[in-house]
């Protein structure tokens, strides 16, 4: 029997008397999600676990693997110590790990004991983005697409408007993402999620789809608008730009830091995308659009956005917008701080106090759990100020009663 080596922590405190929202977890699917709500021509297609290759995985199609060994995708067991240790990690089982990684009502539980009121939840097995689903035909696509949105809004329902998933959307297709989105709002779903880089898939039809800043995507941005729908972009939200493992660190280190060294570059990836936001120019037709970067950190905004406006002077002369790069970060965008301490308050002024919203990434191996004294480690900012930064910006984001 494998000994896991974790680390073990008392009972996690309310360190806060303000209505935290945690804005970026995610949900450990359980095993049935789509075949108990899958119709019977569906059933033995849609995503599922079993025996694949000699081990039990995360299935799509009867035989494509797209969650090898069935992982929880949870770093937190079951009495609430933690693993941190990659290759124990990448041994548990659903059976090891909280249950409040899956159960809304143990995720409940939690959510009081760390003083955390709503929750934003994004998805694991069919990618941050969605792009686990493009292994597959379209018409399978989108059925797993809705049947996970159908499971969302349940859960929202069951946990009293206190967990809020994101929509996944069938990307390859606007106008379907155009209709997925009028569904979901009507469900109540408060946000999309989309993949960073659907310009290097393929459509139905055998061509490139364009890339997010081509008025094909207008119609998407027009109803994410009407609807007051923010668009959020996780890191690692398509097969490009998720890494773990691979790119990033030298082949002399071993895997736990070369992955180390992927988790911390994945931030940086989502800075690709805020800046190609930008330089699209799509912002001055939809001045009104939210745009999240989920799971980056914050630090590096600052620096990107005086970079972005420095170079559009100095390299792209004629080149203008109705405002400067960073003017339009602070009109349409949001960043998601979570571990960074060394003069913080500092950081998000610098960042904008409307433009940050705070998260934990529960249950994954990165997360910050336990939570522990949110208000001291914002000791710089002012009252006002630790109530936007702990909530009250993901509250009038994503509209969310407080």
């Amino acid at each position: 029997m494998t000994t896991i080596s974790m680390t073990t922590i008392a009972p996690p405190e309310t360190r806060t008397a303000l209505r935290v929202i945690d804005a970026d977890t995610h949900y450990t699917e359980p095993h049935d999600l789509w075949t108990s709500r899958a119709p019977a021509k569906w059933r033995d297609r849609v995503p599922q676990v079993k025996l694949h290759e000699g081990q039990m995985s995360w299935v799509i199609d009867g035989d494509k693997s797209i969650g090898t060994g069935a992982h929880p995708n949870s770093a937190i067991l079951k009495d609430g110590s933690k693993v941190r240790v990659l290759d124990q990690f990448l041994g548990l089982k659903f059976a090891d790990v909280h249950l409040g990684s899956s159960s809304v009502k143990e995720r409940l539980k939690v959510m009081d004991e760390t003083g955390v009121y709503a929750q934003i939840v994004y998805p694991n097995i069919l990618g941050f983005g969605g792009q686990a689903s493009a292994k597959v035909d379209v018409e399978l696509r989108q059925v797993c697409v809705e049947i996970y949105n159908d499971a969302m809004a349940e859960l929202q329902e069951s946990s009293g408007q206190r967990m809020f998933p994101m929509a996944l959307l069938p990307w390859w297709d606007v106008g379907a993402a155009v209709k997925e989105t009028a569904r979901c709002a009507a469900m109540g779903l408060r946000g999309i999620n989309i993949n960073s880089d659907p310009h290097l898939q393929k459509d139905d039809r055998g061509g490139y789809i364009p890339d997010l800043g081509q008025p094909h995507w207008d119609p998407l941005w027009e109803v994410c608008a009407g609807h007051n729908i923010p668009v959020n972009f996780h890191i690692g939200a398509s097969e490009t730009a998720i890494d773990w493992m691979g790119q990033q660190g030298w082949p002399s280190l071993p895997r736990d830091l070369r992955s180390g060294i992927s988790g911390a570059m994945l931030f940086f990836n989502n800075g690709k995308v805020v800046s190609n936001l930008i330089y699209s120019g799509l912002l001055d037709r939809f001045p009104q659009l939210k745009f999240v970067s989920v799971e980056s950190g914050v630090g590096w905004v600052p620096f990107l956005m005086e970079a972005l406006d420095y170079q559009l002077l100095e390299i792209a002369e004629g080149k203008s917008f109705k405002m400067k790069p960073s003017e339009y970060f602070r009109q349409n965008f949001y960043a998601c701080f979570w571990f960074e301490k060394n003069d913080i308050s500092a950081t998000l002024r610098k960042v904008g106090i409307d433009n940050v919203l705070f998260e934990t990434d529960f249950p994954h191996p990165t997360g910050l759990y336990p939570i522990e004294n949110l208000e001291g480690r914002l000791s710089g900012l002012t009252a006002e100020e630790r109530a936007k930064v702990l909530g009250g910006n993901a509250a009038r984001l994503y509209n969310i009663a407080l």
